[in-house]
């Protein structure tokens, strides 16, 4: 192509000489200052494509004071955040977002005090620009410590402390599948709950409640095996419940596999509902009724509040909140 140049690296002088425009004025192009002419900033475009320059990452944080980076921070969930398929959603949804705008995201995982210490001392020497935070427990430790830094972070699901958020209805959620269970019939319903230490477990609880009233409830911690001790602890309690709500899909597979196990046929006697609407779901035998959040869309929406948060330190905390959605399938 014409203007490329052979046998070296293209340089700003050849993008500047092709373009018709001093050095300063390209730097201040592929640096995104915004105080240069559209016409100029067309041009010098332009003469990247003819001369096939590659800014720097480097010499460009330089000038930006920026990384192009941001932490995608996930704390607390032990061995489970390879295993889970909610995190990987999670992820599927901020590297689509930061994909579109050159930032590249850098997976972290908190599951220790030092390791809690290491990412606060990555992120306030400025190895990424901000922080995305997701975590069982969305007011752990390594929240507030991003908050009292005074750094840019968005946390998935409600927080305390004065940072951006996103999260999704879940009373709604726990109300749906309650609703659901009972216009199939169901009369002795239980449910197996997330821990009820976290914000998130009690909320989709508490919707569930308030549509079928108190039921029995074990707690389980998101897992496949929390999820079969739990329908097993309420078979023995309660062996003629005909409708169970799991607060997370991964539980429910779990109930599913200890009902099968037990000679009980679903949905025909027992009747199950998820929630989160995985990859799980469809996995499971029969397929799994469940509440579907928009992870992706949960995942985009924190990587857009967080660079509009290192765009402009001066905007205040934001929050997106999601409505769930019944996925209607086999199980229920």
């Amino acid at each position: 192509m014409a203007g490329r140049t052979t046998g070296r690296t293209p340089t700003l002088e050849d993008v500047a000489r092709v373009a018709g425009v001093s050095r300063a004025t390209v730097s201040r192009v592929v640096n995104g200052i915004r105080n240069v002419d559209q016409d100029i900033q067309e041009a010098v475009r332009r003469a990247i494509e003819k001369t096939g320059y590659a800014p720097n990452r480097a010499a460009r944080s330089l000038v930006t004071r920026r990384a192009g980076a941001v932490a995608l921070v996930v704390s607390g969930a032990g061995g489970h955040v390879f295993g889970d398929p909610f995190f990987g959603r999670v992820a599927d949804g901020v590297v689509d977002f930061l994909r579109g705008h050159g930032v590249h995201p850098l997976l972290m995982l908190a599951d220790t005090d030092a390791a809690r210490d290491d990412i606060l001392a990555h992120l306030r020497e400025g190895g990424t620009d901000g922080a995305l935070l997701v975590s069982t427990h969305p007011d752990d430790l390594l929240t507030s410590m991003v908050a009292v830094a005074g750094l840019p972070a968005v946390v998935f699901a409600r927080t305390l402390q004065r940072l951006s958020y996103v999260d999704v209805e879940n009373e709604v959620g726990g109300a749906l599948a309650a609703r659901h269970l009972l216009s199939r019939g169901c009369r002795n319903l239980a449910t197996i709950s997330g821990p009820l230490d976290v914000r998130t477990s009690n909320e989709r609880l508490a919707g569930f409640r308030v549509e079928a009233g108190e039921t029995p409830t074990v707690a389980g911690n998101f897992t496949v095996a929390s999820g079969e001790e739990a329908m097993t602890t309420l078979l023995a309690g309660h062996p003629n419940v005909d409708g169970v709500f799991a607060a997370n899909d991964l539980m429910a597979q779990g109930a599913l596999a200890v009902l099968q196990s037990t000679g009980r046929s679903v949905p025909t006697d027992v009747a199950v509902v998820g929630f989160d609407d995985s990859s799980a779901a469809l996995a499971c035998r029969p397929k799994l009724t469940t509440v579907r959040q928009p992870v992706e869309d949960m995942g985009a929406a924190m990587a857009e509040l967080l660079l509009a948060r290192i765009q402009d330190p001066s905007l205040p905390p934001a929050s997106r909140i999601f409505e769930p959605q019944l996925v209607i399938r086999d199980s229920a």
